[in-house]
């Protein structure tokens, strides 16, 4: 864990994140309610995982598919309810996207339905040629994305 400031931290390392608070907090989401444990097991087995902690208790969280040198892909951020209005997500992606792992990368992508102005902060944009964009949805993320 890094120190940020005062009992505030933050980590990248697997083992200290908090899988329940995790998979509960998404399981309440529009994105995430129908994961089961053992696929938001596996999803993070496979990324990077972030989170800031706040006396020892996870309270925001995200993760990263990349491939560490032209694309990374920003997942699942999230700060818990009662820890918001701190300025703690632009904290959690400040500190993401100056990881020494990915501070290089071309291209960041994400979706988001309603934070598009916390993203923008950090020089993300609306897609510039979306008609280059494809995607395949299986018929479960029909019903969640579409």
């Amino acid at each position: 864990m890094m120190e940020l400031s005062k009992h505030l931290y933050f980590s990248s390392e697997p083992k200290e994140m908090d899988f329940d608070l995790i998979f509960n907090f998404i399981k309440s989401t529009y994105w995430g309610n129908v994961r089961t444990k053992e696929e938001q097991q596996k999803a993070m087995e496979n990324t990077l995982n972030f989170g800031l902690f706040y006396k020892n208790e996870q309270v925001a969280f995200a993760r990263v598919m990349t491939d560490k040198v032209f694309f990374a892909y920003l997942l699942d951020v999230f700060v818990v309810e009662a820890h918001r209005g701190k300025g703690w997500s632009k904290l959690l992606i400040k500190n993401i996207l100056n990881d020494p792992e990915l501070i290089n990368i071309d291209k960041w992508m994400l979706a988001t339905k309603d934070t598009h102005g916390l993203y923008e902060k950090f020089g993300f944009n609306l897609v510039k040629s979306p008609e280059k964009l494809m995607e395949k949805l299986s018929l479960r993320a029909k019903k969640i994305y579409e």
